[in-house]
């Protein structure tokens, strides 16, 4: 599907062309919304690309497709007619350009990559969800909020902006039939007097999401997988526990320990194999009883954390169940189809099984790649989140409608457990679960990538925490192959921001003076804390100033 589409201009800043009423910019008054209705619009009907004709702007059609827009306020609410058709995307375009000088903040369709910074808008880029333009005087955001129907994206050209949504089911467009699809909600907010880009940035999310879903109290604690990538057992994630418990000692929010991949049975053909095997709800032989496990951990001081991937299926499932094959999904990594009502129930009750069995966190991984074939930076590289020319079961559902009813169903069987999503889409799980990882995996074995995920991941990422969901920058990943200079400032800033703290401690890297520090850590971990603010985030993809709880201290990333 091609992206990329249109629009003109003078050289003002997009909100200074955008706002509905430009005396009121000048004054610094609020506007709701900053955006007016598109100049034009175009869709992708049975594989074809096509112009509408719009009625006051408020109003497009072709043949029987109608887009129709309206002001709620606050936003501009985007619905779809298109009866007897299958509908890829629909594309809004509006005449305004870029300031020169201008730089945008790009968000991710799930985690970042270590690539978000602010930059030079560049015409192939692709902007999931939002995005910010910041110049000399101002700070603008164009977004949709969150929990939408379609899977939308900005663009900027030389000339135009365009908002794109994608209305997929699969890799073919969507057969909504008679209904009427509610596809998205455009938000916009100009900075107020004085406001600095950061400031701006978090009033802006909480815009895109009106309700968070946040832990009672903050999530902390330990991981084993950047020490055990998967080769652990009973006996080590109790000796782990054990190492780290007594580091928070007297905090009365208890820490977790959570249990990564490794945990279940592979398939016959290859026991090692971290999936594929019977299901997501057997162990091996490894760990010997789950439910006995989890009552361990807590005994010992800490609460138990389990690491799922819901959407794995098995050699044992009928094909039927089971999304067809494409680059990126094989024969032997069979992948069920949520939009099959009976693969639903079965999330369910596995979500339902791991607080049977006494775990109070469950991490669920995987999703966005399970389906679509593609990381996130392969969806943005390519174009868009998917290949063409496969289907959902259910093709009369958008592919934001079906994974949001996925996430939706997790989150319902959780119950009290809190909920950690990684490799899930930001935008779907934001106000659902209560953490997500924000950022692809940091490193128990090199520095380099933990500082590309990690540190630019929280940077970029923070201005979502505590308004999506708790941000999840990653563990880290404590071990003999990573330097501890490094290692002790990512934890510091990590336990010093305000977001989750996990650790990965490898028992050979973990001496008196790794605990001294791990034990302060854990302490400021524990606590309600201020998000963590990057100071010189406009010119540095690797903050290296920060403003932590009320004072400003710097690192040295190397």
């Amino acid at each position: 599907m091609n992206r990329r589409h249109f629009l003109h201009t003078s050289g003002l800043s997009l909100a200074a062309i955008l706002i509905s009423d430009p005396l009121l910019a000048l004054r610094g008054e609020p506007q709701a919304p900053l955006i007016n209705f598109p100049d034009a619009v175009i869709a992708i009907v049975n594989g074809a690309t096509v112009t509408l004709t719009g009625k006051g702007k408020q109003q497009w059609t072709y043949h029987n497709l109608v887009v129709s827009l309206k002001s709620t306020g606050n936003s501009i609410a985007i619905s779809i007619e298109a009866p007897g058709v299958q509908l890829s995307a629909v594309t809004l375009q509006w005449k305004t350009p870029v300031t020169p000088s201008s730089k945008i903040l790009n968000d991710h369709w799930e985690r970042t990559y270590g690539d978000a910074s602010w930059h030079s808008p560049m015409a192939t880029e692709i902007l999931p969800w939002y995005f910010l333009e910041h110049n000399e005087k101002n700070t603008n955001g164009f977004g949709v909020k969150t929990g939408t129907a379609s899977f939308c994206s900005w663009q900027i050209t030389n000339d135009t902006l365009n908002l794109v949504l994608d209305t997929r089911s699969g890799g073919n467009g969507v057969q909504l039939g008679n209904r009427k699809l509610l596809a998205a909600e455009i938000v916009t907010l100009k900075n107020n007097a004085g406001e600095t880009a950061f400031q701006m940035a978090r009033r802006f999310m909480k815009l895109l999401c009106a309700k968070v879903r946040m832990p009672e109290q903050p999530v902390y604690g330990i991981n084993d997988w950047y020490f055990t990538y998967g080769n652990n057992s009973e006996k080590l994630i109790i000796e782990h526990t054990e190492l780290m418990a007594p580091l928070a000692d007297g905090l009365s929010n208890r820490p977790f320990s959570v249990i990564d991949s490794g945990w279940f049975k592979g398939p016959p053909s290859n026991p090692d194999d971290c999936c594929w095997g019977d299901n997501m709800n057997t162990p091996d032989d490894h760990f010997p009883d789950m439910g006995k496990l989890a009552q361990k951990i807590k005994t010992i001081g800490m609460r138990a954390g389990l690491w799922t991937r819901p959407l794995c299926g098995s050699y044992k499932d009928a094909k039927s169940l089971m999304l067809p094959l494409i680059k990126g999904r094989e024969e032997n990594n069979p992948v069920l189809d949520p939009s099959i009502p009976e693969n639903l129930e079965r999330v369910k009750n596995d979500f339902k099984l791991y607080h049977e069995w006494g775990y109070e966190l469950v991490k669920f991984d995987y999703t966005s790649f399970d389906l679509f074939g593609r990381w996130g930076f392969e969806m943005l590289k390519n174009g868009a989140i998917t290949t063409g020319n496969w289907s959902m079961n259910d093709t009369s559902k958008t592919n934001a409608e079906i994974v949001l009813q996925l996430y939706k169903t997790i989150r319902e069987a959780a119950g009290k457990m809190y909920i950690i999503g990684c490799n899930t889409f930001s935008h779907l799980s934001a106000g659902l679960f209560e953490l997500n990882r924000v950022g692809d995996d940091t490193s128990g074995n090199e520095w380099a990538r933990t500082k590309k995920m990690g540190v630019n991941t929280l940077a970029f990422r923070g201005i979502q925490q505590g308004i999506f969901y708790a941000a999840d920058g990653d563990c880290v990943g404590l071990t003999t192959k990573v330097p501890w200079e490094k290692n002790k400032q990512w934890m510091e800033l990590v336990a010093k921001s305000g977001t989750p703290l996990f650790i990965s401690a490898q028992p050979d890297a973990t001496g008196a003076i790794q605990k001294e520090v791990i034990k302060n850590c854990f302490k400021l971990a524990s606590q309600t804390l201020p998000v963590g603010e990057p100071l010189d985030w406009l010119e540095n993809a690797f903050p290296n100033k920060w403003k932590l709880n009320g004072k400003t201290e710097t690192f040295d990333w190397g």
